[in-house]
């Protein structure tokens, strides 16, 4: 996992090359949660890209294409068109923006502008080719630029024709500052790190995080176990959990886990008490009891005052933090205590705190802790795959330092 972590930081990034005069496209994550009526919820994204974007335009760069993907369209349409976020691009950047609605319209109007100008290509996936990393759409891509930049973490564990195919035209592709920032970020928490080392794990399934638990051990001091994963684990020492979430097959694999950390003397943390009831949705009673009398028919949804209690015990005592997958039902406010106060624990440590991406940084976020946190990654797939220890597709293929 290291070496694999030291190979990814050893990629160029945009800081090491000559941009000016040259025609750039930036492979930018604007993929941002939108609501009902396709407001945007959250524009972090959108913020971290804005660093590299302005690298550019002070550096002279003579064009900036911009090309991302917005949730999982099956055809053209206005719910995932990037046309949403184009004003909030620009009141972020203080420029107007050029909007691209069609790939082979972009080269004829990237001839017309003046230098300086700035593109915003319209959704990548509403191209069949971009997530079977199509050769053409690579080439097309790569056609409209002199460098190649990838800036878009959360997309960096998939072979895309954006993310991966256009390296094989372009005649330079290196790392964006966010990129760059988020390798670094993870390197220090792992290569490293201050000690004792924790790993927080959570989430609905252990099937999802099986790899990174086994790949971990030989790097974390300490791990604690929550959310829906912890029923697999709880019933693995002989616990009846009852209604909860539990995948069997995998009941001899946590007990692998258990066998193998304390082999490494790695200690593991369970809940050893829940919120548990009979129904997530529309919850009729609500029960703490100990994990090992969960009642009858009952589901467990979040961890318990105890359990609170004992976690942040362990926290404060650490010195790096990992946090990837919350500890309970979050979202419905009657079981996001567990998950929040967590956020709140690690917050208040002087540790260095990196968040993983997704439903856990939503959960700092909500949790009003996102500030107090080191790092706050950007990627949720892209996260967990690098703690696996696998190198992302997308930093195979850029420029490497001499």
């Amino acid at each position: 996992m290291i070496e694999n972590i030291k190979r990814m930081q050893k990629v160029k990034n945009i800081r090491e090359i000559d941009i000016k005069d040259k025609r750039i496209l930036i492979r930018v994550d604007f993929n941002v949660p939108l609501d009902s009526e396709l407001n945007i919820n959250d524009d972090t994204r959108i913020r971290e890209a804005i660093p590299t974007i302005n690298y550019c335009i002070d550096n002279g760069a003579k064009s900036i294409i911009l090309v991302s993907h917005l949730g999982r369209p099956k055809q053209r349409c206005e719910e995932f068109s990037l046309k949403t976020i184009l004003k909030r691009l620009e009141r972020l950047l203080l420029k107007d923006i050029v909007f691209v609605d069609n790939l082979d319209n972009a080269q004829i109007i990237l001839n017309t502008l003046v230098d300086g100008s700035i593109i915003l290509l319209e959704n990548i996936r509403f191209y069949e080719g971009e997530e079977k990393n199509d050769d053409n759409l690579s080439q097309k891509l790569a056609n409209l630029c002199d460098i190649f930049i990838n800036d878009a973490f959360g997309t960096s564990h998939r072979k895309h024709s954006s993310t991966y195919g256009i390296a094989k035209y372009a005649k330079q592709k290196v790392a964006g500052l966010l990129l760059k920032k988020e390798i670094d970020s993870f390197a220090i928490a792992l290569t490293n790190p201050l000690r004792p080392l924790l790993l927080i794990v959570g989430g609905s399934k252990v099937s999802s995080k099986l790899t990174l638990l086994n790949a971990i051990l030989d790097i974390v001091d300490k791990i604690i176990i929550g959310g829906a994963m912890s029923n697999t684990f709880l019933k693995a020492v002989g616990y009846d959990t009852k209604a909860s979430f539990v995948e069997d097959d995998l009941l001899e694999e946590a007990k692998h886990i258990l066998r193998s950390a304390k082999e490494k003397n790695v200690k593991i943390y369970l809940p050893v008490d829940v919120v548990s009831t009979d129904n997530v949705k529309d919850s009729k009673e609500i029960k703490i009891t100990p994990a090992q009398d969960i009642p009858n028919g009952f589901m467990v949804v979040d961890i318990g005052p105890a359990t609170v209690k004992l976690f942040n015990e362990v926290i404060r005592e650490c010195e790096t933090i990992i946090w990837n997958g919350p500890l309970g039902v979050y979202e419905n406010q009657k079981f996001s205590r567990g998950t929040f106060s967590i956020s709140h624990a690690i917050a208040n440590t002087y540790a260095y705190s990196v968040i993983g991406g997704g439903d856990t940084a939503d959960a700092v976020d909500k949790a009003g802790d996102k500030d107090n946190m080191s790092f706050t990654s950007t990627g949720g797939g892209a996260g967990l795959e690098l703690l696996e220890g696998i190198v992302l597709p997308a930093f195979e293929v850029l420029d490497k330092k001499e």
